[in-house]
Protein backbone atom coordinates (compact mmCIF):
# COMPACT_ATOMS: atom_id res chain seq x y z
CA UNK A 1 0.00 0.00 0.00
CA UNK A 2 1.23 3.48 -0.75
CA UNK A 3 -0.30 5.16 2.30
CA UNK A 4 0.34 3.85 5.76
CA UNK A 5 -2.81 2.85 7.61
CA UNK A 6 -1.56 3.66 11.07
CA UNK A 7 0.80 6.01 12.79
CA UNK A 8 2.46 4.37 15.78
CA UNK A 9 4.50 6.47 18.20
CA UNK A 10 7.78 5.02 19.34
CA UNK A 11 6.71 4.91 22.96
CA UNK A 12 3.66 5.38 25.11
CA UNK A 13 2.29 4.38 28.47
CA UNK A 14 -0.79 2.43 29.40
CA UNK A 15 -3.06 2.98 32.36
CA UNK A 16 -4.37 0.32 34.70
CA UNK A 17 -7.12 -0.88 32.38
CA UNK A 18 -4.96 -1.08 29.30
CA UNK A 19 -6.08 2.18 27.71
CA UNK A 20 -3.41 4.32 26.12
CA UNK A 21 -2.07 7.43 27.78
CA UNK A 22 -2.05 10.92 26.33
CA UNK A 23 0.87 10.16 24.00
CA UNK A 24 -1.34 7.68 22.13
CA UNK A 25 -4.60 9.59 22.21
CA UNK A 26 -4.35 10.56 18.55
CA UNK A 27 -3.97 7.07 17.06
CA UNK A 28 -5.94 6.47 13.90
CA UNK A 29 -8.38 3.65 13.27
CA UNK A 30 -8.57 2.71 16.95
CA UNK A 31 -5.23 0.93 17.22
CA UNK A 32 -4.13 0.99 20.87
CA UNK A 33 -0.92 -1.02 20.64
CA UNK A 34 1.00 -3.03 18.06
CA UNK A 35 3.91 -5.11 19.33
CA UNK A 36 5.98 -8.09 18.28
CA UNK A 37 6.82 -10.45 21.10
CA UNK A 38 9.28 -13.28 21.34
CA UNK A 39 9.55 -15.66 24.31
CA UNK A 40 12.33 -14.56 26.63
CA UNK A 41 12.56 -11.04 25.19
CA UNK A 42 10.94 -7.65 25.67
CA UNK A 43 8.10 -6.67 23.28
CA UNK A 44 9.04 -4.46 20.35
CA UNK A 45 6.78 -1.74 18.95
CA UNK A 46 5.96 -2.25 15.28
CA UNK A 47 6.56 0.39 12.66
CA UNK A 48 3.64 1.46 10.43
CA UNK A 49 5.14 -0.31 7.42
CA UNK A 50 5.38 -3.58 9.36
CA UNK A 51 1.74 -3.30 10.43
CA UNK A 52 0.67 -2.74 6.83
CA UNK A 53 2.50 -5.86 5.71
CA UNK A 54 0.85 -7.94 8.44
CA UNK A 55 -2.66 -6.64 7.84
CA UNK A 56 -2.35 -6.99 4.04
CA UNK A 57 -1.20 -10.60 4.23
CA UNK A 58 -3.99 -12.64 2.60
CA UNK A 59 -2.34 -16.02 3.13
CA UNK A 60 -5.08 -18.56 3.99
CA UNK A 61 -5.20 -19.40 7.72
CA UNK A 62 -4.71 -23.08 6.91
CA UNK A 63 -1.14 -22.22 5.88
CA UNK A 64 -0.31 -21.35 9.50
CA UNK A 65 -0.41 -24.74 11.26
CA UNK A 66 2.66 -24.36 13.50
CA UNK A 67 3.99 -22.02 16.12
CA UNK A 68 6.25 -19.22 14.95
CA UNK A 69 9.41 -17.95 16.63
CA UNK A 70 7.61 -14.68 17.41
CA UNK A 71 4.10 -13.32 17.13
CA UNK A 72 2.36 -9.98 16.84
CA UNK A 73 -0.40 -8.47 18.98
CA UNK A 74 -2.61 -5.73 17.53
CA UNK A 75 -5.18 -4.31 19.90
CA UNK A 76 -8.03 -2.06 18.67
CA UNK A 77 -10.48 0.19 20.47
CA UNK A 78 -13.71 -0.04 18.46
CA UNK A 79 -15.74 2.55 20.33
CA UNK A 80 -15.87 4.74 17.20
CA UNK A 81 -17.63 3.69 14.01
CA UNK A 82 -14.55 4.55 11.91
CA UNK A 83 -12.47 2.08 13.92
CA UNK A 84 -15.11 -0.63 13.52
CA UNK A 85 -15.26 0.03 9.78
CA UNK A 86 -11.47 -0.29 9.60
CA UNK A 87 -11.45 -3.58 11.52
CA UNK A 88 -14.25 -4.93 9.34
CA UNK A 89 -12.03 -4.51 6.26
CA UNK A 90 -8.79 -6.13 7.46
CA UNK A 91 -7.52 -8.22 4.51
CA UNK A 92 -5.65 -10.72 6.69
CA UNK A 93 -8.83 -12.28 8.10
CA UNK A 94 -11.88 -14.04 6.59
CA UNK A 95 -14.97 -11.90 6.17
CA UNK A 96 -17.03 -13.50 8.95
CA UNK A 97 -14.15 -13.14 11.41
CA UNK A 98 -13.71 -9.47 10.53
CA UNK A 99 -17.43 -8.90 11.06
CA UNK A 100 -17.21 -10.59 14.47
CA UNK A 101 -14.32 -8.37 15.55
CA UNK A 102 -16.29 -5.25 14.62
CA UNK A 103 -19.49 -6.43 16.32
CA UNK A 104 -20.97 -4.20 19.02
CA UNK A 105 -23.58 -6.50 20.58
CA UNK A 106 -22.73 -8.54 23.66
CA UNK A 107 -22.32 -12.24 23.00
CA UNK A 108 -20.13 -15.22 23.86
CA UNK A 109 -18.75 -17.52 21.20
CA UNK A 110 -15.68 -19.54 20.23
CA UNK A 111 -14.92 -21.02 16.84
CA UNK A 112 -11.93 -22.36 14.95
CA UNK A 113 -10.63 -23.53 11.61
CA UNK A 114 -7.20 -24.92 10.73
CA UNK A 115 -4.70 -22.22 11.61
CA UNK A 116 -7.23 -19.73 13.03
CA UNK A 117 -9.22 -19.35 16.27
CA UNK A 118 -11.65 -16.53 16.97
CA UNK A 119 -14.34 -15.68 19.48
CA UNK A 120 -15.89 -13.25 21.94
CA UNK A 121 -15.24 -13.58 25.66
CA UNK A 122 -16.49 -11.76 28.78
CA UNK A 123 -14.52 -9.58 31.15
CA UNK A 124 -15.20 -7.02 33.85
CA UNK A 125 -14.90 -3.38 32.93
CA UNK A 126 -12.93 -0.65 34.69
CA UNK A 127 -11.78 -1.40 38.26
CA UNK A 128 -14.18 -0.70 41.09
CA UNK A 129 -16.09 -2.54 43.77
CA UNK A 130 -16.23 -6.18 42.75
CA UNK A 131 -19.99 -6.49 43.13
CA UNK A 132 -20.60 -3.30 41.10
CA UNK A 133 -18.39 -4.05 38.09
CA UNK A 134 -20.24 -4.45 34.83
CA UNK A 135 -19.58 -7.29 32.41
CA UNK A 136 -18.43 -6.43 28.90
CA UNK A 137 -17.26 -8.46 25.92
CA UNK A 138 -13.96 -8.36 24.08
CA UNK A 139 -13.18 -10.15 20.83
CA UNK A 140 -10.15 -11.83 19.36
CA UNK A 141 -8.84 -13.63 16.30
CA UNK A 142 -5.51 -15.41 16.37
CA UNK A 143 -3.12 -17.39 14.23
CA UNK A 144 0.11 -18.88 15.56
CA UNK A 145 1.90 -15.67 14.51
CA UNK A 146 -0.82 -13.04 15.05
CA UNK A 147 -3.30 -11.93 17.70
CA UNK A 148 -5.91 -9.24 16.99
CA UNK A 149 -8.14 -8.13 19.87
CA UNK A 150 -10.92 -5.54 19.94
CA UNK A 151 -13.00 -3.99 22.70
CA UNK A 152 -15.44 -1.12 23.19
CA UNK A 153 -15.14 -0.82 26.98
CA UNK A 154 -11.97 -0.66 29.08
CA UNK A 155 -10.89 -4.25 29.77
CA UNK A 156 -8.35 -4.40 32.64
CA UNK A 157 -7.40 -8.04 31.99
CA UNK A 158 -6.09 -7.15 28.53
CA UNK A 159 -4.01 -4.33 29.96
CA UNK A 160 -2.65 -6.72 32.58
CA UNK A 161 -1.82 -9.30 29.90
CA UNK A 162 -0.02 -6.62 27.86
CA UNK A 163 2.06 -5.48 30.82
CA UNK A 164 2.96 -9.10 31.59
CA UNK A 165 4.73 -9.56 28.24
CA UNK A 166 8.16 -9.40 29.76
CA UNK A 167 10.98 -11.90 29.45
CA UNK A 168 10.11 -15.42 30.45
CA UNK A 169 6.47 -14.44 31.02
CA UNK A 170 5.92 -14.14 27.25
CA UNK A 171 3.77 -17.09 26.09
CA UNK A 172 4.87 -19.19 23.11
CA UNK A 173 1.67 -18.40 21.21
CA UNK A 174 -1.17 -15.85 21.28
CA UNK A 175 -3.31 -18.51 22.94
CA UNK A 176 -1.35 -17.79 26.11
CA UNK A 177 -2.77 -14.25 26.20
CA UNK A 178 -6.32 -15.54 25.80
CA UNK A 179 -5.66 -18.12 28.51
CA UNK A 180 -4.33 -15.46 30.90
CA UNK A 181 -7.27 -13.12 30.26
CA UNK A 182 -9.81 -15.88 30.81
CA UNK A 183 -8.06 -17.19 33.92
CA UNK A 184 -7.99 -13.66 35.34
CA UNK A 185 -11.72 -13.40 34.60
CA UNK A 186 -12.39 -16.76 36.30
CA UNK A 187 -10.28 -15.64 39.28
CA UNK A 188 -12.29 -12.42 39.55
CA UNK A 189 -15.53 -14.41 39.39
CA UNK A 190 -14.35 -16.72 42.16
CA UNK A 191 -13.27 -13.72 44.24
CA UNK A 192 -16.75 -12.27 43.91
CA UNK A 193 -18.20 -15.66 44.82
CA UNK A 194 -16.09 -15.59 47.99
CA UNK A 195 -17.42 -12.15 48.89
CA UNK A 196 -21.00 -13.25 48.24
CA UNK A 197 -20.42 -16.35 50.34
CA UNK A 198 -19.25 -14.13 53.20
CA UNK A 199 -22.50 -12.17 52.88
CA UNK A 200 -24.44 -15.40 53.23
CA UNK A 201 -22.33 -16.31 56.27
CA UNK A 202 -23.35 -13.09 57.99
CA UNK A 203 -27.00 -13.62 57.10
CA UNK A 204 -26.86 -17.21 58.33
CA UNK A 205 -25.22 -16.20 61.61
CA UNK A 206 -27.89 -13.57 62.21
CA UNK A 207 -30.60 -16.09 61.42
CA UNK A 208 -29.20 -18.59 63.92
CA UNK A 209 -28.51 -16.07 66.68
CA UNK A 210 -31.77 -14.11 66.65
CA UNK A 211 -34.12 -15.34 69.38
CA UNK A 212 -37.53 -13.91 68.72
CA UNK A 213 -37.11 -13.56 64.92
CA UNK A 214 -38.76 -10.19 64.99
CA UNK A 215 -36.34 -8.48 62.56
CA UNK A 216 -35.73 -10.71 59.57
CA UNK A 217 -36.53 -8.23 56.82
CA UNK A 218 -32.91 -7.02 56.34
CA UNK A 219 -31.72 -10.62 55.99
CA UNK A 220 -34.04 -11.09 53.05
CA UNK A 221 -32.40 -8.08 51.38
CA UNK A 222 -28.93 -9.60 51.83
CA UNK A 223 -29.93 -12.98 50.44
CA UNK A 224 -31.77 -11.36 47.54
CA UNK A 225 -28.71 -9.28 46.61
CA UNK A 226 -26.49 -12.36 46.66
CA UNK A 227 -28.87 -14.36 44.49
CA UNK A 228 -29.21 -11.55 41.94
CA UNK A 229 -25.44 -11.19 41.53
CA UNK A 230 -24.96 -14.95 41.40
CA UNK A 231 -27.56 -15.17 38.64
CA UNK A 232 -25.79 -12.44 36.66
CA UNK A 233 -22.47 -14.26 36.94
CA UNK A 234 -23.97 -17.59 36.02
CA UNK A 235 -25.50 -16.17 32.84
CA UNK A 236 -21.98 -15.20 31.80
CA UNK A 237 -19.96 -18.19 32.96
CA UNK A 238 -22.26 -20.91 31.63
CA UNK A 239 -21.94 -19.89 27.93
CA UNK A 240 -18.15 -19.69 28.30
CA UNK A 241 -18.04 -23.15 29.86
CA UNK A 242 -20.24 -24.54 27.09
CA UNK A 243 -18.07 -22.93 24.41
CA UNK A 244 -14.86 -24.39 25.85
CA UNK A 245 -16.38 -27.83 26.40
CA UNK A 246 -18.00 -28.04 22.98
CA UNK A 247 -17.10 -31.46 21.63
CA UNK A 248 -17.54 -30.32 18.04
CA UNK A 249 -14.99 -27.51 18.41
CA UNK A 250 -11.72 -28.62 16.80
CA UNK A 251 -9.01 -26.34 18.13
CA UNK A 252 -5.56 -26.31 16.50
CA UNK A 253 -2.85 -28.07 18.53
CA UNK A 254 -1.13 -24.79 19.45
CA UNK A 255 -4.36 -23.52 21.05
CA UNK A 256 -5.65 -26.81 22.48
CA UNK A 257 -3.31 -26.93 25.47
CA UNK A 258 -3.94 -23.34 26.54
CA UNK A 259 -7.68 -22.98 25.98
CA UNK A 260 -9.06 -26.45 26.48
CA UNK A 261 -6.77 -27.76 29.17
CA UNK A 262 -6.01 -24.73 31.35
CA UNK A 263 -8.74 -22.19 30.69
CA UNK A 264 -11.51 -24.78 30.69
CA UNK A 265 -10.51 -26.08 34.12
CA UNK A 266 -10.48 -22.60 35.62
CA UNK A 267 -13.84 -21.62 34.12
CA UNK A 268 -15.46 -24.91 35.09
CA UNK A 269 -14.16 -24.58 38.66
CA UNK A 270 -15.68 -21.08 38.83
CA UNK A 271 -18.97 -22.48 37.54
CA UNK A 272 -18.96 -25.21 40.20
CA UNK A 273 -18.41 -22.61 42.92
CA UNK A 274 -21.16 -20.48 41.45
CA UNK A 275 -23.66 -23.34 41.39
CA UNK A 276 -22.79 -24.19 44.99
CA UNK A 277 -23.34 -20.54 45.98
CA UNK A 278 -26.74 -20.49 44.26
CA UNK A 279 -27.78 -23.71 46.03
CA UNK A 280 -26.73 -22.26 49.36
CA UNK A 281 -28.56 -19.01 48.62
CA UNK A 282 -31.76 -20.89 47.80
CA UNK A 283 -31.47 -23.02 50.95
CA UNK A 284 -30.89 -19.96 53.14
CA UNK A 285 -33.79 -18.13 51.51
CA UNK A 286 -36.05 -21.15 52.15
CA UNK A 287 -34.92 -21.23 55.79
CA UNK A 288 -35.50 -17.50 56.07
CA UNK A 289 -38.98 -17.85 54.58
CA UNK A 290 -39.74 -20.67 57.02
CA UNK A 291 -38.54 -18.53 59.95
CA UNK A 292 -40.66 -15.61 58.81
CA UNK A 293 -43.68 -17.89 58.42
CA UNK A 294 -43.02 -19.31 61.91
CA UNK A 295 -42.86 -15.81 63.39
CA UNK A 296 -46.07 -14.83 61.60
CA UNK A 297 -47.83 -17.94 62.86
CA UNK A 298 -46.60 -17.26 66.40
CA UNK A 299 -48.02 -13.76 66.33
CA UNK A 300 -51.31 -14.95 64.87
CA UNK A 301 -51.45 -17.64 67.57
CA UNK A 302 -51.02 -15.04 70.34
CA UNK A 303 -53.72 -12.86 68.82
CA UNK A 304 -56.08 -15.81 68.41
CA UNK A 305 -55.59 -16.96 72.01
CA UNK A 306 -56.11 -13.45 73.36
CA UNK A 307 -59.24 -13.03 71.28
CA UNK A 308 -60.63 -16.38 72.41
CA UNK A 309 -59.95 -15.68 76.08
CA UNK A 310 -61.62 -12.29 75.89
CA UNK A 311 -64.71 -13.61 74.11
CA UNK A 312 -66.65 -14.65 77.28
CA UNK A 313 -65.68 -11.39 79.00
CA UNK A 314 -66.92 -9.51 75.96
CA UNK A 315 -70.21 -11.39 76.20
CA UNK A 316 -70.56 -10.52 79.92
CA UNK A 317 -69.82 -6.84 79.39
CA UNK A 318 -72.21 -6.76 76.49
CA UNK A 319 -74.90 -8.38 78.55
CA UNK A 320 -74.53 -5.92 81.45
CA UNK A 321 -74.34 -3.03 79.03
CA UNK A 322 -77.86 -3.58 77.75
CA UNK A 323 -80.27 -0.72 78.53
CA UNK A 324 -83.10 -2.93 79.74
CA UNK A 325 -85.09 -2.94 82.91
CA UNK A 326 -84.88 -5.55 85.64
CA UNK A 327 -81.09 -6.03 85.27
CA UNK A 328 -79.78 -7.76 88.35
CA UNK A 329 -76.92 -6.14 90.21
CA UNK A 330 -78.14 -2.73 89.09
CA UNK A 331 -78.69 -1.80 92.75
CA UNK A 332 -76.12 -1.81 95.47
CA UNK A 333 -72.49 -0.72 95.79
CA UNK A 334 -70.92 -4.04 94.66
CA UNK A 335 -72.56 -4.56 91.28
CA UNK A 336 -69.50 -3.62 89.25
CA UNK A 337 -67.29 -5.86 91.38
CA UNK A 338 -69.61 -8.83 90.91
CA UNK A 339 -69.70 -8.22 87.14
CA UNK A 340 -65.90 -8.10 87.04
CA UNK A 341 -65.70 -11.37 88.97
CA UNK A 342 -68.07 -12.98 86.49
CA UNK A 343 -65.83 -11.80 83.61
CA UNK A 344 -62.74 -13.23 85.32
CA UNK A 345 -64.48 -16.55 86.00
CA UNK A 346 -65.62 -16.75 82.37
CA UNK A 347 -62.04 -16.19 81.20
CA UNK A 348 -60.74 -18.82 83.63
CA UNK A 349 -63.28 -21.36 82.45
CA UNK A 350 -62.28 -20.63 78.82
CA UNK A 351 -58.60 -21.06 79.65
CA UNK A 352 -59.25 -24.41 81.34
CA UNK A 353 -61.28 -25.57 78.34
CA UNK A 354 -58.48 -24.58 75.89
CA UNK A 355 -55.90 -26.42 78.00
CA UNK A 356 -58.09 -29.51 78.25
CA UNK A 357 -58.62 -29.47 74.46
CA UNK A 358 -54.80 -29.01 74.02
CA UNK A 359 -55.32 -25.81 72.09
CA UNK A 360 -52.80 -24.01 74.29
Amino acid sequence: MSNSRLSIPASGGFDEDGRSGDSRAGLKNGLVWAVRVRPGEEPVQLAPAEIDVILDDVTPPSNWPRLAESWVWLHFDTVHSSARAHVAELPCLPEDVRAMLAETEYGIMLDAMPGLVWGAMPAFDAPGAEEDREIAAWRFAMRPDLLITTRRNPIPVLGAAYRALRGEAVPRSPAGVIDRAMRDFATSVRRQIGQLDDELDRAEDALLIVEHRTDLGHLGGIVGKVRRRATELRRVVVPVDHALRDGELDLPPWAEDELRDRTERQVHAALDDLLALQDRGRSLQDELAASQAEETNRRLYIVSVATTMMLPATFVTGFFGMNTGGMFLDHGAWGTVFAGVICAMAMAVTWVFLKAARLL
